[in-house]
């Protein structure tokens, strides 16, 4: 693969464990710390996910102008771990808490796509889905691990949040010193001197090319009916006996089962197409969904939960950014992305906001059903978009 693969891959992995011990207690922050209902949470956990979509598409049209994505990345990782501070500061205030999560996902959104750009131009296009299961595979450890520091601390001193911030700080720091000291940039290949003429209209202008539309378009509508992990658990919690002591860990559960299968799913998708383990991985989610409107599910279904959610994510999270990263150019490969992820992230907020809604209004397990009939037809949608398209392999 190359060292910058893993060395993007160790990057990844000390900051998801920054990060992800932050969103691991994020939902019992927000709902038994600071008491917001279940659709202010959603309102804040869309936002939290949609702005980061936002800042993406900026992000990526600088890196392609300027040609350096390990600087801009670089940015994105700084925002969000000095952003662990700043929830420190602002304590069980609402507002600032708020705002400091928004500039966090900001962050986010500065860093992904540039990231994901410096893993495809550091490798073969053939062997892009293995590359991107390989960074997916440490970035997912440190999705395991992150929940297992945050449980470990508040297990030692419950409710305290603020020694969660500082050792999450602490992780994002280490993670940005590996991109600082081990990543290097690479170049599209027209040569280092090349400087394209990089806007938001030539990043716009890529979806008059089929392929890119069908792929966008398959992928928003998708990300219209999935329901995010926060309330994915939440649900389950509130069907059965299940303590919020334990809530971190239900994120533990997925990312192991990411782990294991990201590289493995990867390679296969660059063996039989990636369009069509993409779709494939869609039926777990649904699978995943059937198990929230059980009535008052058992162990066995919470294991089964977690794995159908840990091989959605093999089958669709990397298969997807290798699959556009496959038919998107080089010039504005990290613009292309930034276009597509920031369209899943508008969704997801719509989503989000959709879900707490319903939540509200009829009840978890009803809104589940709606979403559940819903991806169930988007899937068969986004199966003959793609199918449309041979190249992209339905």
């Amino acid at each position: 693969m190359g060292g910058n693969i893993y060395a993007l891959g160790m990057t990844s992995l000390l900051t998801d464990v920054s990060s992800e011990m932050v969103n691991a207690i994020l939902p019992i922050y927000l709902l038994f710390q600071l008491n917001l209902t279940p659709l202010e949470f959603g309102i804040v956990n869309g936002i939290y996910a949609g702005i980061a979509g936002i800042a993406r598409i900026w992000g990526a049209l600088i890196s392609d102008r300027l040609q350096k994505y390990k600087e801009v990345a670089g940015a994105g990782y700084a925002v969000s771990t000095f952003c662990k501070l700043g929830l420190i500061a602002a304590g069980n205030a609402v507002v600032p808490a708020s705002a400091v999560l928004f500039l966090d996902r900001v962050g986010k959104g500065i860093r992904t796509s540039p990231r994901d750009a410096l893993i495809s131009l550091s490798v073969v296009k053939a062997r892009l889905g293995e590359a991107f299961g390989v960074h997916r595979t440490l970035d997912t450890t440190g999705a395991l691990l992150g929940p297992i520091v945050a449980f470990w601390v508040l297990d030692a001193a419950p409710r305290s949040y603020d020694a969660v911030f500082v050792i999450s700080f602490l992780f994002g720091v280490l993670g940005l010193g590996v991109l600082i000291c081990f990543v290097r940039n690479r170049n599209p290949a027209a040569g280092p001197s090349y400087r394209p003429h990089v806007a938001l209209r030539s990043a716009l202008g890529l979806l008059r090319e089929p392929r890119v539309r069908a792929v966008m378009t398959a992928a928003v509508l998708l990300a219209l009916f999935t329901i995010g992990d926060a309330f994915v658990y939440l649900t389950f919690q509130n069907t059965t006996e299940f303590t919020t002591k334990y809530f971190p860990l239900l994120y533990v559960g997925t990312a192991l089962i990411y782990l294991l299968l990201a590289v493995p799913i990867g390679r296969l998708a660059d063996r039989i197409g990636r369009g069509r383990v993409f779709v494939v991985g869609q039926l777990f989610l649904v699978g995943a969904y059937a198990l929230l409107l059980l009535d008052n599910p058992g162990p066995a279904a919470l294991i089964a939960l977690l794995a159908l959610l840990g091989i959605y994510y093999a089958a669709t999270d990397g298969v997807l950014m290798a699959l556009a990263s496959a038919i998107l150019p080089e010039d504005l490969r990290t613009s292309g992305i930034a276009l597509l992820t920031t369209g899943i992230a508008v969704a997801q907020l719509v989503a989000s906001i959709a879900f707490g809604a319903m939540w509200g209004w009829i009840g978890p397990q009803q809104a589940v059903l709606v979403f559940t009939i819903g991806l169930i037809a988007t899937t068969a949608l986004s199966a003959a978009l793609l199918a449309a398209n041979r190249e992209l392999k339905v």
